[in-house]
């Protein structure tokens, strides 16, 4: 019987390495957060809204920890493609073992696999959307304004490294 080798090679950010190199934590959370409140300060400044000040105070640790949430929602679909290659291992091996490949690796390798990483990109940035513009609303912004903000918030700080080639 042939013994089969699953590899989880990435998801941008490996996993292992974070397990392995702790340390790895002091760049990612405090890069992570500086982006974040970047995009938003710039969001605000569009919105020429007076009060920035008290809105960044307020809102900046709102949307850095759900935007980890996002990401994990991006994560989990990227995921699934290791459940359904462990369901589908025996049939059509080589189309399954070249999709993912690409979507552990390498998305522009196969067309399934870009989709498929796109489409995790969006998973996240849709999560992005909805999870910043309640808190958003609750600090004072109109529909209007949080709708724009966490438009913006999405579209800038979606997993866009998903979709970076990765050597396996």
């Amino acid at each position: 019987m042939e013994k089969r080798e699953i590899r989880l090679y990435n998801m941008i950010l490996p996993l292992w390495l974070l397990w392995i190199f702790p340390q790895v934590w002091l760049l990612l959370l405090p890069g992570n957060l500086l982006i974040d409140t970047e995009v938003l300060l710039c969001a605000l400044l569009a919105l020429r809204r007076p009060d920035k000040g008290r809105l960044m105070k307020r809102l900046w640790w709102r949307i850095w920890w759900r935007g980890f949430a996002a990401d994990a929602a991006g994560v989990a679909w990227l995921l699934l493609a290791l459940i359904l290659w462990d369901m589908n291992v025996g049939r059509r091996r080589a189309f399954w073992q070249k999709w993912l490949e690409g979507v552990m690796g390498d998305p522009f390798s196969h067309p399934v696999a870009f989709l498929w990483t796109l489409a995790a990109v969006a998973i996240a940035g849709v999560c992005i959307y909805y999870l910043d513009k309640k808190p958003m609303r609750a600090a004072g912004l109109t529909d209007r304004e949080a709708h724009r903000a966490a438009l913006a918030l999405a579209i800038v700080t979606a997993p866009w490294a998903f979709l970076i080639p990765t050597p396996m």
